[in-house]
């Protein structure tokens, strides 16, 4: 059995004060799925994340998850019904320790029954975390603040969560922790759209890939289509 959809985009267009950056997005996640976004840097991916979560409204199309209309709703509201963005760069608090910075992800009301179990959560995913939990987060190295923000967001006790290059600037060692653990949540059954430049991980972690070239979806990949990287790569740079 067909698992249900979680979240549909249809015909999605956004962008930021006269410029268009989305040009017309299909896209949908099932239940329990990964699914993973890649293309050229500029080309509509953080923009679609962005605006999935509320972060910039859409100017047409829909966005639904669950069957009910999101586009247009207050991040506010995204959150509350386990929507959770974990967006690329450094958004951590840095005079905050560990543990300060991985509490605030519980402290929207849905999540706060499931705090205790989330945060073992995460510290058996990033076990250094559990060492440094009174460590202020500007003394963390880049990797640790990674693994840090993954952690917010499963605090936010996620329905549904977005990553946007998490692996972005990591030392390969780090890449491939970050990696594990992330592939340790999808096989814990989390839904996730994940974008990301690294084409070998997301063709094991993924069940569905699409390509995002200037703001439209160039290809849409099943898991039982699967091509190797050199024809993944052959469409990247072919399209870009």
């Amino acid at each position: 059995m067909t698992p249900p959809v979680l979240l549909e985009v249809h015909a999605l267009e956004g962008g930021y004060g006269g410029a268009k950056v989305l040009n017309g997005i299909d896209m949908a996640v099932q239940e329990g799925q990964c699914v993973g976004l890649f293309g050229p840097n500029g080309h509509g991916k953080t923009t679609l994340l962005r605006t999935i979560s509320g972060l910039e409204s859409p100017w047409r199309g829909d966005i639904l998850f669950r069957g009910r209309r999101i586009d247009g709703a207050s991040p506010r509201h995204i959150v509350s019904i386990g929507v959770i963005h974990v967006p690329q760069g450094n958004t951590l608090f840095p005079d905050m320790t560990v543990g300060e910075n991985l509490m605030l992800g519980a402290y929207a009301p849905r999540c706060r029954r499931g705090a205790k179990a989330n945060l073992e959560q995460v510290y058996e995913l990033f076990p250094k975390l559990a060492d440094r939990r009174g460590q202020l987060c500007r003394t963390l190295s880049g990797g640790e603040r990674q693994m840090v923000a993954i952690g917010i967001g499963v605090m936010g006790d996620p329905e549904l969560l977005l990553l946007d290059e998490p692996t972005l600037g990591l030392a390969p060692r780090l890449k491939d922790e970050l990696c594990a653990a992330i592939g340790r949540l999808t096989a814990s059954g989390l839904p996730l759209i994940i974008v990301e430049q690294h084409i070998e991980f997301l063709l094991d972690l993924s069940e569905r890939l699409y390509l995002i070239n200037h703001g439209e979806v160039a290809m849409s990949m099943a898991a039982d289509e699967r091509m190797d990287h050199a024809q993944i790569m052959n469409m990247y740079f072919g399209e870009a």
